[in-house]
């Protein structure tokens, strides 16, 4: 029977909203003034999840938006929770990720302006500007259908990012008629499809890649948003095209496919797009870590026809120009491009130039071999570690990335097969977001399995959500690699020739067990010192059925020469 009342608090008009908006999942920290939200969300058809910071917790949101392919919702409490929300807010700003976070503010009497000595009185909307799309107080209950459409919209067009809606304690509380306020589906308040762009353009951009010799196809995050990983592989597969993603894109082109060229092997990938004479990038800024899309990494713009597609105008052309901007939805976009190439050219067999990439690249494997080869004498070689987990855990398994050395590790030695099978801050190195990450995976995705590795020190970030995986039955397996301190900041000293006994800030005490940290939650816990004993834990860690952590002890000199350092700082050079 529809709901014929005419009345109801603001707090369950907001869930109503939300409802609308296709919000099926949130999480934060309660505060009293949230109860008449919280206590209304099962009645709408949304879950919630407390855990143990504002922090953490909208960076599970982040992760379940990105994985879930919907908006999440993050709550905060007054003042000071608010303000830590902000923090993860940074994150899912640089990263894309649309959030919408929402926080009570103390009453209205005492902070609108604020009185001098108001408690928990802080201007979280105007500090929230700067790190979302929208910020917005809501001053009046007949607004909140209004500003909360105003915020998903904001979240989900062009590119999407998080949004912030503060709105007085008081009102939460408040009976509101709600016969003259619209409270209409998602569909009917934003775009929801961009369709697949200029047709003319479309046209023009197949006839390039149509009769292009050495085409060269790139895809960035916005290709796994938008779903169009089959579409992208299937269009790089009629061209016999070289492929390649970002960092945030891994998985959009199996990274066992022929002609898919590793972030990790710079040389090749720098190699092949330099050679390209038509290359398309679909979904990516083309930022830092690819090079700015520039000489060296990539070839002179003047030299090769551009075709970018993108969500967002504000990304057209930004860090290299562009012959054919094509604003779209990718899915669809590539959908249309792929029909339009199909009937201009037939199916291509071979990669040009395949024998001196593969030449090249088996270069690059061979510089790698040293690092994986290297027995430790106090712990594992991290390397191995990597190897080992991605071989054990299935193809279609989640891999979550945290730390510094760490992550070096992870890109070079653990392949992605797939979408929507990666997490890492790629934009902002964000530490402390994996084991949320890893949460919101779960999930977003709860028959898959989801695995993070992670540094210790980027492990201590958020520890305590090891009890909100326990207490939302979520068997996220964490594998820590343990070598008592901040490895990437020992090889910066080091790359710096600081002599060791002028290190600063870079051990944590020996002395720390995190599998029994993670047994004192009610986890599971596994302790390996040696790689005879890794597999067996990974065993026992998923036989447990329980969120699991490893502490796995890294020989601290193999993990400060980590593989592939030099070349990350080599990128950021350009």
């Amino acid at each position: 029977m529809a709901d014929e009342r005419t009345t109801m608090t603001v707090g369950e008009l907001m869930a109503k909203c939300l409802q609308a908006e296709g919000v099926t999942f949130m999480c934060g920290i309660v505060d009293g003034a949230h109860i008449p939200l919280v206590s209304q969300l099962g009645d709408y058809g949304i879950d919630y999840l407390n855990t143990h910071h504002e922090e953490a917790a909208t960076h599970i949101a982040e992760a379940h938006a990105r994985i879930g392919h919907r908006p999440t919702v993050v709550i905060g409490n007054p003042g000071p929770g608010g303000a830590n929300m902000l923090a993860g807010l940074t994150s899912a700003h640089g990263e894309g990720h649309p959030v919408v976070a929402i926080a009570c503010t103390r009453r209205s009497a005492t902070t609108q302006p604020e009185r001098g000595g108001a408690w928990q009185a802080t201007d979280l909307v105007d500090m929230a500007r700067p790190i979302t799309k929208y910020s917005a107080l809501i001053a009046r209950a007949d607004r909140v259908p209004e500003l909360i459409r105003a915020a998903f919209r904001a979240a989900t067009t062009g590119r999407p990012g998080p949004a912030f809606l503060a709105i007085p304690d008081e009102l939460l509380a408040q009976e509101i008629d709600i016969s003259d306020l619209r409270v209409t589906p998602a569909v009917q308040n934003r775009v929801i499809d961009l369709g697949s762009g200029d047709p003319t353009a479309i046209e023009r951009a197949a006839e390039a890649l149509a009769n292009a010799e050495r085409p060269f196809l790139y895809a960035g995050k916005g290709v796994a948003w938008a779903k169009a990983a089959d579409e992208f592989v299937a269009l790089g597969d009629h061209l016999a095209a070289g492929m390649s993603t970002s960092l945030g894109a891994r998985g959009v082109v199996p990274e066992d496919h022929p002609h898919y060229f590793h972030i990790f092997d710079m040389a090749t990938t720098s190699a092949v797009r330099s050679d390209a004479d038509v290359v398309l990038v679909v979904g990516a800024r083309l930022g830092e870590y690819d090079g700015w899309g520039m000489p060296p990494a990539w070839g002179d713009p003047a030299a090769q026809h551009t075709i970018q597609i993108d969500c967002d105008p504000m990304s057209m052309g930004l860090n290299r120009p562009v012959d054919e901007a094509i604003v779209a939805d990718a899915k669809a976009a590539l959908a249309a491009l792929g029909e339009a190439v199909q009937v201009r050219c037939e199916p291509r067999a071979a990669l040009v130039d395949a024998e001196k990439y593969a030449a090249l690249n088996a270069e690059t494997v061979n510089n790698a071999v040293p690092f994986v080869m290297s027995e430790g004498t106090d712990g594992v070689n991290p390397g191995q570690m990597v190897m080992a987990a991605r071989e054990f855990f299935d193809r279609d398994a989640i891999c979550v990335v945290d730390g510094g050395n760490t992550t070096l590790w992870a890109v070079a030695l653990n392949p992605i097969f797939g979408p929507d099978s990666f997490l890492y801050s790629v934009k902002m190195g964000y530490l402390g977001t994996g084991l949320p990450f890893a949460i919101g995976a779960q999930l977003a995705a709860p028959d898959r399995t989801v695995y993070l590795l992670s540094g210790d020190g980027a492990f201590g970030f958020n520890p305590m959500e090891i009890e909100t995986a326990v207490r939302a039955g979520l068997p996220v397996i964490s594998i820590v690699a343990v070598d008592s301190g901040w490895g990437m900041e020992r090889a910066a000293h080091r790359f710096k020739g600081i002599d060791e006994a002028r290190h600063q800030g870079t051990d944590i005490s020996p002395d720390v067990r995190y599998d029994l940290m993670a047994e004192a939650m009610g986890a599971h816990g596994e302790y390996v010192t040696a790689m005879d004993g890794f597999v067996p834990a990974l065993e026992a860690a998923v036989a447990s059925g329980k969120p699991a952590v490893i502490h796995v002890r890294v020989d601290g000199e193999l993990n400060t020469n980590a593989i592939g350092y030099e070349q990350f700082q080599y990128s950021r050079t350009l």
